[in-house]
């Protein structure tokens, strides 16, 4: 990569980097490598509609630490960040297309999605970008919708397949699990006080999740990956209206408080209750245990697997 001879730039939310992203993910490398130019990836934080209509903001399927964690699997040299702010937001598609791609990002060629609108109230599109490249120099390649079993992947798609529980819908359009991560918080030890510890995460502001419920999960951990048993939502039997994912390791003993851990969504195992005291909810713990052991197992879960691999 030489990078004299500027760069291959995407640009978009890129919020959840599903499959149709990693498409346009690799025609950008891929545009590179030919070229020898560098490849990079231009993004927005917060997303757009935080500041510009917040009541019409979606949760998000990746908080910011998160998209980049998973763009880190992919060939990419470079991602910028760009705080989105009332005054980018006003900014036009040829402002935009001057200032930052051509001036500061040093584009040569462009690749964007299909549905990819930017500037002023979204005003430019795919044949606005066309056109400020046949005046600017520089190509636009436009890349198809991708599929996934006949349905076409959308962050609008896997939002609802993830609030309708449909965890295998959403990760066959992912190309990969569901997740959550953040770090290990101090917790009141009431489960390592029953024999079942757990890790405590809060829940990311804006970040979507499944049904509340208990799981089978999978967990990235600096010691390691475990299968894992998690309640998502509130304690009924001890308080009431906070929501917590505890997280309990199979095999695992020792000590990550605030460490950062990764929770991957298995499957639904039950819905939360309440139980009439400590005995009876560890008799359901254990048998909770038994039941994500087996499903993990006849999930055919990897625990060596690598992060962003399909399924």
């Amino acid at each position: 990569m030489n990078r004299s001879q500027g760069n291959v730039v995407t640009v978009g939310t890129f919020d959840g980097v599903h499959r149709g992203h990693h498409a346009v993910l690799d025609e950008t490398t891929r545009r590179a490598e030919v070229s020898g130019r560098g490849s990079m990836l231009v993004t927005f934080e917060p997303h757009p509609l935080e500041v510009v209509n917040p009541s019409a903001a979606p949760p998000r399927l990746t908080t910011a630490a998160e998209r980049l964690e998973v763009v880190a699997t992919s060939r990419l040299e470079r991602m910028l960040v760009l705080r989105f702010d009332a005054a980018m937001a006003r900014s036009s598609p040829e402002e935009f297309v001057d200032r930052v791609l051509l001036q500061r990002c040093g584009m040569r060629e462009l690749v964007i999605g299909h549905d990819h609108g930017f500037g002023r109230g979204r005003s430019g599109d795919a044949g606005t970008l066309q056109a400020l490249g046949d005046l600017r120099g520089f190509p636009v390649e436009v890349v198809e919708r991708v599929a996934v079993d006949g349905t076409p992947v959308s962050s609008t798609s896997i939002r609802r397949a993830i609030a309708g529980g449909d965890l295998g819908g959403a990760a066959r359009q992912l190309g990969r699990r569901y997740s959550v991560s953040g770090p290990v918080q101090r917790g009141e030890q009431r489960g390592r006080g029953i024999g079942f510890p757990t890790l405590n995460l809060a829940v990311p502001a804006r970040k979507l999740l499944p049904p509340d419920g208990v799981y089978a999960a999978m967990v990235e951990t600096p010691a390691g990956r475990f299968g894992a048993m998690m309640n998502q939502g509130h304690r009924p039997t001890f308080d009431h209206g906070r929501r917590l994912i505890e997280v309990h390791l199979f095999g695992f003993a020792g000590d990550l408080y605030d460490r950062w851990v990764r929770v991957e969504w298995i499957a639904h195992l039950r819905e939360i209750r309440r139980f009439d005291g400590v005995a009876a909810l560890r008799l359901q713990l254990e048998d909770d245990r038994l039941r994500a052991l087996a499903t993990l197992a006849a999930a055919h879960v990897n625990p060596d697997a690598p992060f962003a691999a399909p399924e």
